[in-house]
């Protein structure tokens, strides 16, 4: 059994279900082509067997330490990370001109899917280090790129966002940390920082921390925020070996999951203030961060479905092999039993997992198709819709495989049965790894909020539109490939969501407390009307490749034809009900006082 992303089901999501062929007519990729692309997805695959795979139990049991000021983290780390950087997937997506292999972004995320299946605590360094490396080249100075951008990019350095503080989490509004102007333009910054993840490592030579915090006398709230770099290491003077920056390691905290990743509590400034220098423009720090923000929030959505995959991947193959008892029509104790995987149950749980697991990987990529698009696509209008079309799906991408990569895992333990709660199967630790996914780049209630609050109302609602126009317009695509019913089901379902945006929307404008009171419900409600699409586009392609398929492939193609019934008979109706408690506006939860939770 493979511990990355079958080569079939990326081959079906990038080149059936996405049309990535096509980005070879764009000038910029004009000296790429499919062997390429896929001999990128075979290295990947290959370090992630050797380097990623083998160490996924090692790290969950050897978590970080605290030694003398510094964090040390299990000796496989090191080579994984050389291994990836050396062959070139941290600037993979650069300019030929930066260093980089101008490698279309949704080749470069299904690529580093076979990472985040193998082993995502060791593989969210990279992540991090990408995303840090992408907002230094957007609004960095050419000084800052030049001392620090090739490092990042070939595994020299790397790189963290560092937001949270111990006195808040999600409101950034509120952060305390100081950056105080010097006379050589440089910053001292004061302040601490938690849940920093990769805050600190010893196996690379340094760590770029993209920081946010406020020059002294900013205006309050997010207005006054800034963005800043503040290396570990200080460079050396004319070729000198760097010195310790006054960021120091205050302590490691201990997750649930993701142990291979250092979760960390930095101090800037206990001896005199941590030398950074300003990213862009004063007081345009979060408008910054957001693109780090959500590169990341899709980079979560891709982890959450490749540990979901990967558990039910893990889940099936025990399946397929386990004997267990025998069918309930069968009245012969003494038959042989039958295999798990053909108890209907069994199968339910199996099935469910396939959608899941496998409608996430397909919304994240189609996600990064769009990141990919509003940079490249040669027309201009093409470029601004999907810019749009991805601000609104953001927050579902982010959550919805998160949500119910977490329900997913929990099926893939219970195929096990007792087993699955052991640590002799990878089952427990793929669901502790994914359940950090829910709280990891914003809570589903933080998505939710920005979701209702602010996607779907911003442009005069022109964003909702898109979506609606679109999903619309692969519904009609659909129903002439014979998937009519699912079709119809589908436009039922947006048809509940439009008028239920309608109704909370209104309220929003004079209550938003009671609008905004339910948005996680309202956020499912997308997300699985989202979901809906992406397996609806996935079903008719099945449906017209299956005529003629061979044999293996006409099973996968039949594969697909499954989960997607599956999803509209059991998962879009329940949107209807969301939706009717939604438009009643109700206020349990917001009427329910502190004093009363006794």
């Amino acid at each position: 059994m493979t511990t990355t992303i079958s080569e079939r089901e990326l081959e079906f999501l990038l080149y059936e279900f996405l049309d990535t062929e096509a980005l070879l007519q764009r000038p910029r990729y004009a000296e790429h082509s499919r062997e390429v692309f896929d001999a990128t997805l075979a290295t990947a695959r290959r370090i992630a067997e050797e380097r990623f795979a083998p160490y996924l139990r090692q790290g969950d049991e050897q978590e970080p330490s605290f030694v003398d000021g510094r964090a040390e983290v299990m000796a496989p780390n090191g080579p994984a990370w050389r291994a990836l950087a050396e062959a070139g997937f941290l600037n993979a997506h650069w300019d030929a001109d930066e260093g980089g292999l101008q490698l279309p972004e949704v080749v470069l995320r299904a690529a580093m899917s076979a990472f985040y299946a193998a082993n995502v605590g060791i593989a969210s360094y990279a992540m991090l280090t990408i995303g840090a490396a992408n907002l230094l080249r957007t609004f960095g100075t050419p000084a800052l790129k030049d001392r620090y951008l090739e490092a990042m990019g070939d595994g020299r350095h790397a790189g963290t966002m560092a937001l949270t503080e111990p006195g808040q989490g999600s409101a950034l509004g509120d952060i305390k940390t100081t950056a105080v102007p010097q006379a050589d333009g440089s910053y001292r910054l004061f302040g601490q920082k938690m849940f920093i993840s990769g805050g600190d490592q010893n196996f690379t030579g340094n760590i770029v921390h993209m920081v946010l915090a406020r020059i002294q006398d900013a205006p309050a709230g997010v207005k006054g925020i800034s963005l800043f770099l503040v290396p570990k290491v200080l460079p050396g003077e004319q070729g000198a070996a760097g010195v310790r920056n006054d960021v120091a390691l205050a302590g490691l905290l201990h997750k649930m999951g993701w142990r291979a990743t250092t979760s960390t509590v930095l101090s800037f400034g206990e001896a005199g203030g941590a030398v950074g220098w300003l990213v862009g423009r004063e007081h345009q720090g979060l408008a910054h961060m957001f693109q780090m923000m959500n590169e990341a929030r899709i980079g979560v959505g891709v982890m959450a479905a490749c540990i979901a995959w990967r558990g039910y991947a893990e889940s099936l193959a025990y399946a397929r092999e386990r004997p267990q008892g025998r069918l309930p029509s069968c009245k012969d104790p003494l038959s042989p039993q039958v295999k798990l995987v053909a108890h209907a149950d069994v199968r339910r749980l199996l099935l469910a997992q396939k959608v899941y697991a496998e409608g996430s990987l397909a919304l994240c990529l189609y996600a990064c198709s769009l990141f990919e698009d509003q940079h490249s696509h040669p027309q201009p209008q093409a470029r601004a819709d999907a810019r749009r079309l991805l601000d609104v799906l953001t927050p579902v991408v982010k959550s919805w495989p998160a949500r119910y990569g977490a329900t997913s895992n929990d099926m893939a333990i219970q195929v096990l049965g007792g087993a699955g709660y052991t640590r002799d199967y990878p089952l427990e630790q793929l669901y502790r790894d994914q359940r950090l996914n829910m709280i990891h780049e914003g809570a589903e209630a933080i998505q939710g909020i920005d979701l209702l609050g602010r996607k779907v109302v911003m442009d005069d609602g022109a964003a909702l539109r898109l979506f609606v126009e679109t999903v619309h317009r692969d519904r009609a695509l659909a129903s002439e490939a014979g998937l009519a019913d699912e079709a119809a089901a589908l436009g039922a379902a947006l048809d509940c969501l439009t008028a239920t945006t309608a109704v909370l929307t209104e309220r929003l404008r004079n209550d938003p407390d009671l609008a905004l009171a339910n948005a996680t419900v309202y956020l499912d409600v997308f997300g699985r009307i989202a979901a809906g699409w992406i397996w609806l586009q996935q079903g008719r392609v099945a449906a017209l490749a299956l005529e003629g398929a061979s044999a293996g492939r006409a099973d996968h193609y039949r594969g697909k034809l499954q989960a997607m019934r599956y999803f509209f008979r059991w998962e879009l109706p329940q949107t209807q009900a969301q939706c009717e408690l939604l438009t009643r506006l109700d206020r349990s939860a917001l009427d329910m006082q502190d004093d009363w939770f006794v």
